[in-house]
């Protein structure tokens, strides 16, 4: 039995075609990890703004007087809102304010307290939605309506407000894909009586 080794361009020839086949095999696991990363960034963004926007809808269709007598609704903003609900549907009501600051949506929980009943009590501050960009993209969060469907736009006109609409804009990394994700729902304020 003769062995006879590989001439010079038969190795080369394997060479080429081992590497040609690594290269194929390397650049389908990479790509498969891109887009893996791309649809859990996405997934977790939908996750963000929808708990976001969930909890703020839900409090602010139980809008109601606060336990000292103040208006449902206290301050408004485009990037905050501070009103009177009763959240756990116990006494007493809750002062509720939703924030956005440095890319996170946080609600603040107020106790009332004391008789007759203040605000200034304990608090209970958690973060509801994470990464949001309506500051950077210049946005607003909150947008407000009378019963005619004209956006009231000053803060002094707070008793006109009927009904709220929100905007989340959330993206985990702007620098890259998936891009931003927008959110937008409505509320409208039910237990509010004319003044």
């Amino acid at each position: 039995m003769i062995m006879r080794g590989l001439s010079i361009v038969e190795a080369i020839v394997t060479i080429a075609v081992t590497s040609v086949i690594l290269a194929v095999i390397t650049q389908s696991v990479l790509s498969f990890y891109k887009s893996n990363r791309v649809a859990l960034e996405e997934s977790f963004q939908i996750r963000s703004a929808e708990r976001g926007v969930q909890a703020l809808v839900r409090d602010l269709r139980e809008t109601t007087y606060g336990d000292n007598g103040a208006y449902p609704l206290a301050t408004i903003a485009s990037t905050t809102i501070t009103f009177y609900s009763d959240v756990d549907h116990s006494a007493p009501i809750e002062q509720i304010s939703y924030v956005l600051s440095a890319n996170r949506l946080t609600r603040t929980v107020t106790y009332s307290a004391g008789d007759p009943p203040t605000y200034t009590g304990q608090s209970v501050t958690t973060v509801v939605s994470d990464f949001v960009r309506n500051l950077e993209d210049g946005i607003p969060m909150f947008r407000y309506f009378d019963a005619g469907g004209a956006e009231v736009t000053d803060p002094l006109d707070i008793t006109d407000v009927v009904s709220v609409t929100v905007s989340l804009v959330v993206d985990i990394t702007p620098v890259h894909a998936p891009g931003e994700f927008t959110l937008r729902s409505s509320a409208s304020l039910r237990n509010l009586r004319p003044q």
